[in-house]
């Protein structure tokens, strides 16, 4: 396997770490709870950071092993982002805060140099038969296919989104579009993810496809992440109909219809920080 290239240096250590360019994958597992991300996880805004959407997955994929019972499903998830997401390994601890029947609260925790970064908990609820009152009021998105292909590292940097096909429906403007996504890399090199998890790795990239402020001149992070969901996603396109809104005293949000290719699966929300970069 040749030599990885690409060297960051941590903020927190200030010692070199070097991210693997040649695994097809955002993660490998060192040992049973520690994961060193690849480039593919590279953050957009800063080289040393990784991008909050395979953090995501990464802790989904988690939730998902932890104490698993056929029959039960994650209806909600929320990610809050504690804070700069350095680009070394990191630990994954996974807790059941609220065990149950048919309601169980679950919660996990991404540790980078032995701080907390990431929290998330996820509430997984019993299937029961509900197809008799089944409806939808989220309106339907166009075909993959239809959209034409966005080069989203023009506007972006960073390993992880020059990793995604990209495809933006034509009439985007700033905070409005319509895209579809979709990555040949593994969340975890040598392991299957969840049809879940494989929707949720990519959600993040919401806050990036609908900016209504250039990310040169403007800052506009989020600190957390809410998906809920209807069922079970479809693997492989996941849609985003996306809409982003901006208040004047800096605070921002982004709001995000889900969908796969059988028709909309649920909802994301994202809280931002918006700030002038330093200097503009």
């Amino acid at each position: 396997m040749p030599t990885p290239r690409l060297a960051v240096v941590s903020s927190a250590t200030d010692q070199p770490y070097v991210l693997d360019e040649t695994t097809p994958a955002y993660y490998r597992r060192l040992d049973g709870t520690t994961f060193a991300p690849t480039v593919h996880a590279q953050g957009a805004w800063r080289t040393d950071e990784q991008h909050m959407a395979p953090v995501s997955g990464l802790l989904a994929h988690a939730i998902d092993a932890h104490e698993p019972r056929e029959g039960m499903h994650v209806g909600r998830i929320t990610f809050d982002i504690l804070g700069f997401i350095p680009a070394r390994p990191g630990v994954v601890a996974v807790r059941t805060t609220r065990p149950g029947r048919t309601i169980e609260l679950v919660e996990a925790e991404l540790q980078v140099d032995g701080r907390a970064v990431v929290r998330a908990t996820a509430w997984r609820l019993a299937h029961h038969d509900s197809a008799d009152v089944a409806g939808l009021e989220l309106e339907p998105m166009g075909a993959p296919e239809s959209f034409p292909l966005w080069h989203g590292a023009e506007t972006w940097g960073g390993g992880y989104i020059r990793g995604l096909e990209i495809r933006i429906a034509e009439g985007r403007r700033p905070g409005r579009a319509q895209a579809w996504l979709r990555t040949d890399f593994a969340l975890v090199d040598g392991e299957t993810s969840s049809p879940t998890t494989d929707l949720v790795r990519l959600v993040d990239t919401a806050n990036g496809v609908a900016v209504r402020a250039s990310p040169l001149e403007w800052m506009f992070p989020n600190v957390d992440l809410t998906i809920h969901l209807l069922r079970e996603p479809v693997p492989g396109w996941v849609g985003l109909d996306t809409r982003v809104s901006m208040g004047a005293g800096g605070l921002g949000i982004t709001s995000t219809t889900l969908h796969d290719v059988d028709g909309p699966v649920g909802r994301a929300e994202q809280i931002l920080t918006v700030r002038r970069m330093p200097g503009r």
